[in-house]
């Protein structure tokens, strides 16, 4: 039985060496590891304050480049509908340049068409009158080969001055 119930002063050294360890735990144990207790918690505590900031900038510049790429987004199509306008202004000017150039063209052509047109009916009117004077020369040396054919040309010619007065 001696194993189960110690004996007492047994049992008194081990109360004595049990109060001495807590009495200096107590003194330089416990306040050891409560301030590295502290230290860690406000280490995890500063951690999770800098891990909760750093989520909190980092939904910040989410929102920040979703902002810039819808403002790009807004730029790019800005962009493409100014030149899509400008495209238009272009291609309208040249289409106006072209209809004036045009028609600066089919006048210049009708000017000359005319030009033409009145100098063939100038050079047509001078040979038909060449032609005439020649064809005139012709029969008049033809019907006025002697001196009677001559005198009755000068009396008809007569007859109808004085017809027409």
């Amino acid at each position: 039985m001696d194993l189960l119930i110690p004996s007492t002063g047994l049992l008194f050294w081990m109360t004595i060496t049990f109060l001495v360890v807590f009495f200096l735990l107590w003194k330089f144990g416990f306040p050891v590891i409560t301030s590295m207790v502290k230290e860690r918690q406000a280490f995890i505590d500063d951690s999770l304050r800098k891990a909760h900031e750093a989520n909190e900038r980092l939904a910040n510049i989410q929102k920040e480049g979703e902002s810039i790429l819808q403002e790009a987004r807004e730029k790019q199509a800005q962009i493409l509908k100014e030149a899509a306008e400008t495209r238009d202004a272009i291609v309208e000017k040249a289409q106006d340049k072209a209809r004036q150039e045009g028609a600066r063209l089919l006048d210049d052509a009708r000017v000359a068409i005319e030009q033409e047109k009145k100098a063939a009916i100038a050079d047509i009117r001078k040979q038909v009158a060449t032609l005439s004077v020649e064809i005139a020369e012709k029969v008049l040396r033809q019907n006025l080969k002697d001196d009677k054919a001559q005198m009755d040309l000068i009396n008809r010619m007569l007859d109808e001055v004085s017809t027409d007065k």
